[in-house]
């Protein structure tokens, strides 16, 4: 992942049709529906949470720089290193794990924080490009619990487990992210030759049994985590170049801005009995095999942004709550409105919401994210069934609302507050749905039912006068039955 800001998008006025979604061109995605019912099920529960936490950390954040990307020789923005010399540079930042020691890291609180916040499952980067692993992995010393971490004396050293067992304890659904590919592995990036870009430096039909061997550590490594660590319900893998190609998609990708310093080819790991072995031991295991069309992809992953329509499959946005995915001092964090306004538009088309929030190279969190969350926890407790386990309808806004419909029928308007708007709107109008008769209109978070009328295909109902809003930034409306 890269460094970026995310916004909320604007919003304008549209014909309400209640309905299921109604998707045009769904097969652009390359989405495959997944028919192992376990995974199927888990998948429409995982639906339902609407809220998650990604957490990207590892030594890099002792220098408060992008993670793991500095290592690519990419002439990118997100590839910038302090140093001239590469071969120094790369020493340096691996070096790090001789100085990383987050003595200060408190699992515990961090799972309270996110579950007050109204968050139901955690992904936590067990591995990134740069191959350290803060999992006690055998595969490699290039690990937290190495005896070359100072952190690995610490009780708590091996940092996934105990990280997965206090947001299991807290009710979250597990996920690991796992880098498929590994800058650290000398075969993936062979010390023998330069390594120009991301993908192997070397020729994988030329030297077979050296990719032979990364695709059984990388095995080896995932296997370790479906089971060494209790229960795990995602597994999120990145890296999505990593993947297999045929000539001519390589020929394709070659032409496409973004790719010109890449040297493509096809990077085959056996997916097909890689998620065999981990569902064996994790049943019902949901795959994320990130940016890879096809099977193994069991939700989609837009990242840092939220898209400007329904997608017609099952979804996540992955936003960092501040800029950057990875700890920097400073940081500014998107404010509690923003957060809130992403939330509602996300799960209005259908989806969810993962943020991010990186450790420091202590083991604490910057103080913004708790407050963030206390924010969001504040919001989530007076309107969480607008929230949770919702599905999109079509379309889903019209102006400042957005709509979501709940499994019982009930449909929720969303009015999202202008910035310094503090007064509930004096009526709210929807063009294109009318309350079944005998229906309620209510404020969620208020002992007030709202009179309504029907106007044209719509209807309007007003809020009495002198109702305080029961919450910041956005105020929903229940309509309990539509017509």
């Amino acid at each position: 992942m890269r460094r970026v800001a995310g916004a909320v998008p604007g919003c304008i006025l549209a014909v309400l049709i209640l309905s299921p979604p109604a998707f045009a061109q769904a097969d652009e995605y390359g989405y495959v529906p997944e028919t192992d019912p376990l995974v199927a099920e888990k998948l429409e529960a995982w639906r339902d949470l609407k809220l998650g936490l990604l957490m990207h950390w590892g030594p890099y954040s002792q220098w408060g720089i992008v993670e793991s990307w500095s290592l690519c020789s990419e002439d990118e923005p997100w590839c910038t290193r302090s140093m001239d010399d590469y071969g120094e540079y790369r020493k340096a930042y691996e070096a790090l794990q001789t100085t990383f020691d987050p003595v200060h890291f408190d699992p515990e609180r961090w799972a309270r924080a996110a579950r007050d916040a109204g968050m139901r499952y955690v992904v936590f980067t067990t591995k990134h490009h740069d191959g350290f692993s803060m999992f006690d992995t055998r595969q490699t010393d290039y690990r937290i619990t190495s005896p070359a971490t100072p952190f690995s004396r610490n009780p708590r050293a091996d940092v996934t487990r105990e990280i997965f067992d206090a947001f299991r304890a807290q009710g979250f659904l597990i996920g690991a992210y796992f880098s498929k590919p590994d800058w650290h592995s000398p075969d993936y990036w062979w010390p023998y030759f330069a390594t120009p870009d991301r993908n192997p430096n070397y020729d994988l039909e030329k030297y077979p049994e050296r990719w032979a061997r990364f695709v059984a550590f990388t095995h080896a490594q995932i296997r370790e985590l479906m089971t060494g660590y209790g229960r795990v319900d995602i597994l999120w893998l990145d890296g999505g170049w990593v993947r297999t190609l045929t000539d001519a998609e390589i020929r394709d990708r070659m032409n496409r801005p973004g790719y010109r310093f890449l040297r493509l080819q096809s990077q085959d790991i056996d997916m097909p009995r890689l998620v065999a072995d981990a569902r064996a031991k994790q049943p019902g295991l949901i795959v994320v095999d990130r940016a890879v069309p096809g099977p193994f992809q069991n939700y989609l992953t837009p990242e840092a942004r939220v898209p400007e329509a329904a997608i017609p499959h099952p979804w996540e946005v992955c936003m960092p709550m501040a800029t950057s995915w990875s700890f920097v001092p400073g940081d500014p964090y998107k404010s509690p409105r923003d957060l809130v306004h992403m939330l509602v538009d996300v799960v209005a088309k259908g989806g969810n919401l993962l943020l991010n929030i990186g450790p420091g190279p202590d083991g604490r969190w910057h103080e913004e994210a708790y407050e963030r969350l206390e924010a969001l926890g504040a919001w989530m407790r007076v309107n969480g069934q607008a929230i949770y386990g919702t599905r999109a309808v079509t379309p889903n806004e019209e102006g400042k609302i957005r709509l979501t419909q709940g499994k019982d029928g009930a449909v929720y308007a969303i009015y999202l507050a202008d910035e310094g708007e503090a007064r509930l709107p004096s009526a709210i109008f929807l063009s294109g749905l009318q309350p079944a008769p005998g229906a309620t209109v209510t404020l969620l978070g208020a002992d007030v039912k709202l009179e309504w009328e029907a106007a044209g295909s719509g209807f309007v109902a007003r809020v009495p006068s002198g109702t305080r809003p029961p919450c910041d930034h956005a105020w929903v409306f229940r309509i309990s039955e539509v017509g």
